[in-house]
């Protein structure tokens, strides 16, 4: 992933935000929506872009265009800044491979003890119940 060639290909646009702001919020485009088109982009490998495109799968247009929004300051610049911060963040997220989870059993001891609180239990459950007469 090339952070420098991702924000080139970068596309903003400015639009109306809602929110605090009184009279201002009606006149001036505050909230930014950024598009990257991961389908397309020269920033990633084609193993991270098959990546990124599989773990990105609900976010994604049907173009393979991702778009992300914010509208929380009433500064345009710091919704930029903040909105950039998301997208690197989530890319960075995605392209970061799990661990596979290795089986493991537990130990003699967990199960003599998990075996041994059963019967405790059950014996315990017996001696509440009145004695049969015969």
């Amino acid at each position: 992933m090339n952070v420098n060639v991702i924000l080139t290909e970068l596309r903003f646009k400015a639009v109306r935000s809602s929110g605090p702001g009184g009279q201002h919020v009606n006149k001036t485009a505050t909230k930014i929506e950024l598009s990257l088109g991961i389908a397309d982009s020269l920033a990633f490998s084609e193993e991270e872009r098959e990546l990124l495109l599989k773990k990105l799968k609900t976010k994604l247009s049907s173009e393979g265009v991702l778009q992300l929004s914010c509208g929380e300051t009433r500064s345009q610049h710091r919704n930029k800044a903040i909105v950039i911060d998301r997208l690197i963040e989530l890319l960075t997220k995605s392209l970061k491979k799990q661990k596979p989870r290795k089986k493991t059993k537990p130990s003699r001891r967990a199960i003599e003890k998990r075996l041994n609180t059963k019967k405790n239990k059950a014996l315990k459950k017996t001696n509440r119940k009145p004695p049969k007469i015969d």
